[in-house]
């Protein structure tokens, strides 16, 4: 965000919203902007309801020039909190919450439909599926983390799957994805933000939503998504890299649920 891209007014920006991705991603490979304001706040949106973060008493702005306006004040101050660590320079590395925000609001707010479709489609090959049949160790971890996941889809939404053995493509019911679907529907675009980040980064739509609605924690959620990996790691040992790339995400996962908690009560 450069020294424009903040301003006491909150009309919205002519530029349509930004491809769903990876919060920020693009941002990460220019060059980092200096640090260009000096107080940060947090304050009532002045045309509209919710929390403005406020840069030198101005509403700060989105990358695609929408006012940074949430709907909890507690999202707002964590978000505050990021802008006000910047030392020298923004690094958007730094600062998830606000990459998270910023795209739930220029890339998410104005498709929600396409992206709840996205994440239903998940659910249509979820990872939770897809059952190793050896060796027996493998095979009974699957079943440890992994079924008590199903079964409470099942019970709590209504979204039943079949199980498969191996890594033939398995059709699921058309009622499961509509299931998942009505799971989803309330959502607003910040929590279907974080809902997506974790499907995509995961692999499962069904952890996901274990997360979201508190039924998981993003911890052991996380387990649960790399039981594959982690039994891998235990016969062959580790890789540095991968374990680097592996930690980095989990930050993305960290923020991503972090931002479902912070939002949890509008949503109630």
């Amino acid at each position: 965000m450069s020294a424009d891209e903040a301003d006491d007014g909150e009309g919205r920006g002519s530029g349509g919203p930004a491809p769903v991705r990876m919060p920020g991603r693009e941002a990460l490979d220019r060059p980092l902007p200096k640090r260009f304001y000096r107080s940060v706040s947090v304050g009532p949106s002045a045309t509209s309801r919710g929390h403005a973060v406020l840069l030198d008493g101005r509403t700060a702005r989105t990358p695609g020039r929408r006012p940074l306006v949430v709907p909890d004040a507690r999202l707002a101050e964590t978000i505050a909190g990021e802008w006000a660590a910047v030392d020298t320079t923004i690094d958007p590395a730094r600062m998830p919450l606000t990459r998270l925000v910023n795209t739930a609001i220029d890339g998410v707010a104005g498709r929600m439909d396409e992206v709840a479709a996205d994440i239903v489609k998940y659910a249509a090959s979820d990872l939770l599926c897809y059952r190793a049949d050896f060796p027996e160790g493998l095979v009974a971890r699957q079943h440890e983390l992994w079924d008590p996941v199903l079964a409470w889809a099942a019970q709590h939404h209504g979204i039943v799957l079949r199980v498969a053995t191996g890594l033939m493509p398995v059709a699921q019911p058309a009622d499961a994805a509509q299931a998942f679907a009505r799971a989803i529907a309330s959502l607003d675009p910040f929590r279907l933000t974080a809902l997506h980040v974790m499907t995509t980064l995961m692999g499962s739509a069904l952890l996901a939503i274990a997360v979201l609605d508190g039924q998981l924690t993003p911890e052991a959620a996380w387990e649960a998504a790399h039981v594959d990996e982690d039994w891998q790691i235990d016969e062959w040992g580790e890789d540095a890299e991968a374990t680097a790339r592996r930690a980095r995400r989990f930050e993305e996962m960290r923020a991503a649920a972090g931002l479902t908690r912070l939002t949890a009560a509008e949503q109630g």
